[in-house]
């Protein structure tokens, strides 16, 4: 019997219609691309291709092996921190009635001529993190800069391209490179870490500088020449881009050896004990605890200690 237009209507205005398009869609393309991915590695130009450039780009001399432990220490508050910024973010762009408001103190360190604008709760939240993970990520810098462990994020030769190439396609075609994280990353992994840690993330400080109340107002020229609607159009992608990387690193972590990656990642060592994954585990836990404890009745005692909080 066929469907009515009246029913065809009814259906594609559905809540449930739209996320499941997508879904299926993506699913779809998922199957395209991986069917592509194993024809071409079927072909010989591709499999000698791959043969050539397996996945791993050259490392300077005195390039460092292993991952120290303030390099664990900074993955966590970044995970951390990036949770809750998104999260606190959302609430900014989706909460239409905030729950209380903060206004900063203006006095101490911080003092200005004109009077503090009064902000959001869930605003003050959000640029508290944001700059904690600003300070955060000038550590990362430094150290990774001071150490020598630049030199396995940063791309220092062309062949990372081709060889990144390669890796997507492993990954595309489901029968994945061979992962020493420890030594190397593989070269899209080397690129990706480097666009999010040197474009993306600046990228994000720059954008959200512009939008807070830290900007100059009177400034014109400045102002002209970087618009506020320049800033919200690319805060927003950036943002997206971040969920994605999460998303995505998080599954490699999980699917390609997840006890030795989490004991990079957590424990600073390269054995295959539950370790790392101890510590994984509290810190989801942390993450899962500050997730639920960011709400007003917990914000306010401490926004309190940095300016006065009201209901309205």
């Amino acid at each position: 019997m066929p469907t009515s237009p009246s029913t065809a209507r009814a259906w594609t205005k559905a809540p449930w219609f739209k996320p499941t398009v997508i879904a299926v869609g993506a699913v779809v393309v998922l199957g395209i691309i991986v069917l592509l991915a194993k024809w071409l590695r079927s072909t010989e130009a591709v499999s000698s291709f791959i043969a050539t450039y397996p996945g791993y780009a050259s490392q300077p001399a005195g390039t460092p092996v292993g991952l120290p432990v303030w390099l664990n220490w900074s993955h966590f508050l970044n995970m951390f921190f990036i949770v809750l910024i998104v999260r606190s973010g959302l609430q900014v762009r989706y909460t239409t009635r905030p729950q209380g408001y903060w206004k900063r103190n203006n006095k101490g360190l911080v003092k200005t001529k004109g009077q503090p604008k009064k902000i959001s709760l869930d605003l003050w939240f959000h640029l508290t993190l944001d700059a904690l993970w600003v300070l955060n990520g000038l550590i990362y810098w430094i150290l990774l800069f001071s150490t020598g462990q630049w030199k396995r994020v940063v791309p220092t030769s062309w062949d990372v391209f081709p060889h990144a190439v390669s890796v997507a396609i492993q990954y595309a075609s489901l029968n994945w490179p061979l992962e020493n994280g420890w030594t190397n990353y593989n070269a899209l992994q080397l690129l990706f870490y480097f666009i999010t840690s040197f474009i993306a993330a600046p990228l994000a400080i720059l954008t959200g500088l512009r939008m807070s109340g830290a900007w100059p107002a009177k400034a014109p020229r400045l102002n002209r020449a970087y618009p506020i609607e320049l800033a919200r159009r690319v805060h927003f992608p950036v943002a997206i881009y971040f969920i994605a990387f999460v998303i995505v690193h998080v599954t490699l972590v999980l699917t390609t050896g997840v006890l030795r990656n989490l004991n990079h990642m957590f424990a600073s060592n390269d054995g295959e004990s539950w370790l790392g994954f101890g510590f994984f585990a509290a810190a989801v836990v942390v993450v899962v605890a500050a997730w639920f404890l960011a709400r007003p009745l917990f914000l306010r005692p401490i926004a309190s200690l940095m300016g006065s909080v009201t209901r309205n």
